[in-house]
């Protein structure tokens, strides 16, 4: 990191974030934005800012270096969370993190930050409420099976429930709504192609497209295959460790387990799909094995489609997907 005149890494909570300087050591700042702007003022040019991607308290102060032309780099927790193990460290403090975050950059060469538009903001908090509505919707389904069950014995109880479960339904339906809504603003003719994908729907279009930027964040599909998640990690060491090839996990979660429910539909309705999944399931391989593979092909596909601009043809193999 060379390059730049300081480095700094950042620890951040709700209230407060941390800072430690390659050279101006730590400092304390409010999160709030009197608290932005004071730390923002004492930036040396041509200095990086690294921090670790905290759900929605990250966002905030990336978002906003980034609009004041600073260097900014979201970093994964887990990599420094291995990078303090690896030295040993037995102090745990937001202080040392903020250092430890701080160390790491120094040591790794760590990713440019890409700012979200607006646009992808708003949808990425459209889907947040909707995994939230979901949640609740499949709550009171069950709680209404259960006054089924034991013969409605309160209708004060049911009707309650009813109305409840018709208002869930009633906001995802306008949070669909919204989401095509937005992506057709940009991202019409791709949300167009995604969907000539046998076993793709509209949901899972939109979330590729959101999380991906238009697929313009990857430049192959290995990347974005690593990115959710889907890629096997191989454990064998020597001749007496054999463990079972599984999936990394360290990725998308949302996004793994969309494609991982459009793999049942590709199975019958994609030939590519149904071909790999037979191939796997013929060889004594389990059949979650084979769906997770079938989860990967239809998202070499997806990123081939968008790359290429054409729709989806069975009877041709794109060099980006097998890339």
């Amino acid at each position: 990191m060379d390059k730049y005149m300081e480095t700094f890494g950042v620890d951040i909570s709700k209230d407060v974030f941390d800072v430690h300087g390659s050279a101006s050591g730590h400092n304390q700042f409010k999160n709030d934005a009197k608290g932005l702007a004071s730390f923002l003022k004492g930036i040396p040019k041509e200095s990086l800012v690294v921090m670790e991607a905290t759900g929605y308290y990250h966002y905030r102060l990336a978002q906003f270096l980034y609009k004041s032309n600073v260097a900014v780099s979201v970093v994964n927790p887990l990599s420094v969370k291995r990078f303090i193990q690896m030295k040993l460290a037995k102090v745990k403090t937001d202080k040392s993190d903020a250092r430890a975050i701080c160390d790491y950059a120094l040591a790794n060469g760590v990713p440019p930050y890409s700012a979200l538009t607006d646009v992808q903001a708003e949808c990425l908090q459209l889907f947040r409420l909707m995994d939230s509505y979901l949640k609740k919707r499949t709550a009171t389904k069950n709680k209404l099976h259960g006054e089924e069950t034991l013969g409605i014995p309160s209708k004060f109880v049911y009707r309650s429930l009813k109305r409840d479960k018709k208002h869930l339904d009633k906001e995802l339906a306008a949070i669909d709504e919204r989401l095509l809504e937005l992506v057709r603003q940009e991202q019409q003719y791709q949300l167009t192609l995604l969907q000539t994908v046998p076993g793709i729907g509209t949901k899972t279009a939109l979330f590729l497209i959101v999380v991906t930027d238009g697929f313009s964040k990857f430049g192959t599909a290995a990347q974005l295959c690593s990115y959710v998640g889907i890629t096997p990690t191989i454990r064998e060491s020597g001749s007496s460790v054999r463990g079972r090839s599984r999936i990394s996990k360290v990725g998308n979660k949302k996004l793994r387990n969309l494609l991982f429910l459009c793999a049942f539909n590709a199975c019958k309705h994609n030939r590519a799909c149904r071909e790999l999944y037979g191939r796997i399931v013929n060889k004594g391989k389990s059949k979650k094995l084979a769906l997770i593979a079938v989860a990967n092909k239809l998202l070499k596909q997806c990123f081939a489609i968008a790359k290429s601009g054409l729709p989806y043809d069975a009877g041709f193999v794109s060099v980006l997907e097998v890339k």
